[in-house]
């Protein structure tokens, strides 16, 4: 399937200078996300520390942690921000210079903030520490975006409200970073500043505690119970995935596109990775002859939670883009083992169990740089090479027999 582009390749018959290849930002939860983000092609990783995020259930990092997660991309060459987004009230302020400073002496590239208190604080604080303009700030206009440019900002998330050509004419009249959302669940409130959370549980969402209220399957009553096909239904939008038209967002001037889950599982964030580096540096790579390929499509619905939409980019979304009715049938994978070990002379993999798998199960070895193959479990041992039927035990070391070399970090999938 080919994507048209909608700037010509070519300028008065010279060709083009190659074009800016934007920023893969990827989310990762804890430490071990954040190496898989890396590994499977992320340029920069976005993570929470255990104060001031939005993300209060995920994993989070110590300052330990951050430390090594720095130290870890860097030798990658890619990047790490820190999500500190909360709508502050007086008593979240307490603290704020010293965890800024904190973040600063770690070697953190960026901040991801939205309560001005926050930015003022962090930039007194940490001065060489970049202050970039969280989603939550609701940025929908160029005005915005300028706003913020002349504060010194370098970069701004656009709220996921704005379409495709409101980001042209903001990249026409704005010399600043845009970054964007291209892939992960979406927020029915307004750029997530949702008080659903906190009338039903006590739990805010604008400081960490987003419950998901709205995808709890609800049912109306008035004088008698109405449904929809008599299902309950949820509020919920369904998943971003721009996956089919990168090429747009990058003509568009797009500075980095970013994909959304910090509590979404490894084999999610490798999967979601792999897929859009092959697209980028496609794409970048020769635009004019770039073709979308239905094997990147295929594999990004082994990532899928839930149905797919474009959102906004294309025009205000309408009930098809929401989850009313019956769920689409998706197919469900599972991260089954990771790949430690292997060995050419024997053509053996050792792994690391992280589902149940066994002998006769159909499996996906799949890693880095878009390399996959199947094939079905035909022998399996332990650690003392004694013969196994299945692996059932979390983490317990299996060796097998594998129809294609592998490398460490590669992974096994296996659908449910």
């Amino acid at each position: 399937m080919a994507i048209k582009t909608e700037v010509d390749p070519r300028v008065n018959g010279q060709a083009k200078a190659p074009l800016k290849k934007p920023e893969l930002l990827a989310p990762a939860g804890n430490l071990e996300k954040l190496q898989f983000a890396v590994r499977y092609g992320a340029d920069a990783v976005y993570i929470g520390g255990q104060q001031y995020g939005l993300r209060a259930k995920a994993g989070n990092f110590t300052f330990e942690d951050m430390a090594k997660g720095v130290d870890f991309a860097s030798r990658y060459g890619a990047k790490v921000y820190v999500a500190a987004n909360i709508i502050a009230h007086n008593e979240d302020l307490a603290g704020v210079r010293d965890y800024f400073k904190k973040l600063q002496e770690i070697g953190v590239d960026a901040c991801i903030v939205a309560d001005p208190a926050l930015i003022e604080l962090g930039r007194d604080a940490a001065p060489d520490l970049e202050m970039h303009i969280s989603t939550q700030a609701s940025i929908t206009n160029w005005k915005a975006v300028q706003f913020w440019a002349q504060e010194g900002i370098p970069r701004v998330v656009l709220a996921r409200e704005v379409s495709l050509e409101e980001i042209k004419e903001i990249k026409r009249n704005v010399d600043i970073e845009i970054e964007a959302f291209i892939h992960g669940a979406m927020c029915i409130s307004y750029s997530g500043r949702c008080v659903l959370s906190n009338h039903m549980t006590a739990r805010d969402a604008n400081r960490g505690g987003c419950a998901q209220s709205c995808r709890w399957p609800y049912e109306l009553y008035g004088e008698k119970r109405i449904s929809v096909d008599g299902d309950p239904f949820t509020m919920s939008s369904k998943d971003l995935s721009m996956v089919e038209h990168v090429p747009l967002l990058i003509d568009a001037g797009v500075d980095s596109l970013k994909i959304e889950g910090r509590m979404k599982s490894i084999h999610y964030i490798a999967t979601v990775c792999n897929v859009y580096r092959q697209i980028i540096d496609e794409y970048c790579e020769d635009p004019e002859n770039f073709r979308l390929k239905e094997e990147w499509v295929d594999e990004i619905w082994k990532a899928a939670q839930r149905s797919l939409t474009t959102a906004f980019y294309f025009g205000t979304p309408t009930e098809k883009d929401q989850l009313f009715g019956k769920p689409e049938k998706i197919p469900k994978y599972d991260f089954a083992a990771l790949v430690l070990d292997y060995n050419p002379d024997t053509q053996i993999a050792t792994l690391q169990q992280r589902n149940n798998f066994g002998v006769g199960d159909e499996v996906e070895f799949f890693g880095p740089n878009f390399v996959r193959f199947k094939q079905k479990v035909t022998a399996m041992w332990d650690e003392e090479d004694e013969p196994l039927d299945r692996a059932p035990h979390p983490m317990m070391t299996v060796k097998m027999k594998v129809d294609q070399p592998v490398r460490p970090y590669d992974m096994m999938r296996k659908r449910k």
